[in-house]
């Protein structure tokens, strides 16, 4: 891979707003007293209040009132689906067009950094109360802060190297750069919280044993997804959380060809799509079974893969890979039941979602039919020491609903210790 290469695919995509162009967008929110924004957030980053604080330039009190609320406000400035909720809710979209939230958000912690501000304090005396949170994804870091700020002391067990789970190794960093994970990260580390990396739960270490009061389990979804179809087994066929991770992980020495074919129509398949463009591949379409309209990726993610010159193809289902021993090309059929799609590939790529690994070698909990921790929306399993929240418990879902998992969660283990006079 080039430098060039390389460059384009750390590179953000997108760019934030200047002091200037934060004020002008922030003076035009209407300033509700019942603001529909700060109930459309589900993390409780209350839009409402921090735009109030930029609009009357307190850049600094916006950056505290998001960092109180929501520990990933930088990361969640940047994936959040904020079309789809706060801004949704804007009032002002009765009038022309919703405020950016997003971008204030995001100017907003840019500042904090700017500034080098340390917003979240622990309490001076510590807990007695000790938690184990298994996996450093956004759920886990959200509940781990929430109890550290309560004064508990906590350990997340992470099986990779660096925390952030999906957002360190499952997104493209032209949508959310490394840079943005770290300092949402070393937010949760300056509270205290014990960050043990290379160290899966179940694999050797069990936490029933190492005296926890109570456990967390934030695991996501990890385990391949690959369709039931003839010649799966080929070289050059991934599972989309494979592909994202060997992009982040190996980049130079990662070899997937110049013909990539994603399969999905989220937008993990569009990180997938963007992410084989950006490494270098001449040729990559995306193909999804239904409709553009139909598909739940963000129009605007799928118009920046349209603008780097990805093709998208409707109606299509996969139906084999054809191929020696490595994948030559792959076969579609059509939704209608007549038409077909013959396309050359070096590497196919399956967005078409994920599955849990085996949770219950973490703790024998209650699973469902697929595989998942059942859990309320509280974080409670039928173990009364033992919480989940985030993609191991729906499924799979926005990091902005995996904070507010986590964050939930952490309220059903505070509320249990006190309860259990572990204090």
């Amino acid at each position: 891979m080039s430098k060039v290469t390389k460059a384009k695919y750390t590179s953000e995509a997108s760019v934030g707003f200047t002091h200037r162009t934060a004020m002008e967008e922030a003076a035009r929110c209407l300033l509700c007293h019942d603001a529909p924004c700060s109930k459309g957030c589900p993390a409780g980053t209350d839009p409402a209040r921090f735009i109030r604080s930029i609009r009357f330039r307190n850049p600094k009190g916006a950056a505290e009132t998001i960092r109180e609320n929501n520990v990933l406000g930088g990361t969640c400035a940047r994936v959040c689906p904020t079309g789809d909720l706060c801004e949704e809710a804007c009032s002002r979209c009765g009038i022309d067009k919703p405020i950016e939230i997003g971008k204030l958000q995001r100017y907003a912690v840019e500042q904090e950094k700017t500034f080098k501000m340390k917003v979240l304090k622990t309490p001076a005396k510590k807990k007695a109360g000790k938690v184990a949170c298994v996996g450093a994804g956004p759920a886990s870091l959200a509940c781990a802060a929430e109890l550290a700020k309560a004064g508990y002391r906590v350990t997340v067990f992470e099986k990779e190297e660096k925390a952030g789970g999906v957002l360190t190794y499952g997104i493209a960093p032209s949508r959310l750069p490394q840079a943005v994970v770290d300092h949402d990260v070393a937010q949760v580390k300056g509270l205290g919280v014990k960050f043990e990396f290379g160290r899966k739960v179940g694999d050797g270490i069990d936490l029933s044993q190492m005296g926890f009061d109570a456990v967390f389990i934030g695991a996501g979804l990890w385990g391949g997804n690959l369709p039931d179809i003839p010649g799966k087994g080929l070289a050059g066929a991934y599972t989309a959380v494979d592909f994202l991770k060997s992009a982040r992980t190996k980049q130079e020495a990662f070899d997937f060809g110049k013909r990539v074919v994603v399969v999905g129509g989220g937008d993990v398949a569009v990180d997938c799509a963007v992410t084989a463009k950006l490494l270098g591949a001449d040729e990559v379409r995306i193909v999804y079974r239904r409709t553009l309209e139909e598909a739940p990726g963000s129009m605007s993610e799928f118009q920046y893969a349209l603008s780097l010159g990805i093709g998208i193809t409707t109606n299509m289902a996969p139906a084999e890979l054809v191929g020696e021993s490595k994948l030559e090309y792959a076969m579609f059929n059509g939704r209608d039941g007549k038409s077909g799609l013959k396309i050359a590939a070096d590497a196919i790529v399956f967005a078409t979602g994920q599955k849990a690994e085996d949770m219950s070698k973490i703790m024998p909990v209650a699973l469902n039919e697929k595989g998942l921790v059942k859990a309320t929306a509280k974080g409670k399993t039928n173990m009364a020491k033992v919480f989940a929240g985030g993609d191991v418990v729906n499924g799979g879902g926005t990091v902005v609903e995996a904070v507010k998992a986590g964050k939930d969660a952490a309220a059903s283990i505070i509320a249990y210790l006190e309860k259990k006079g572990v204090k």
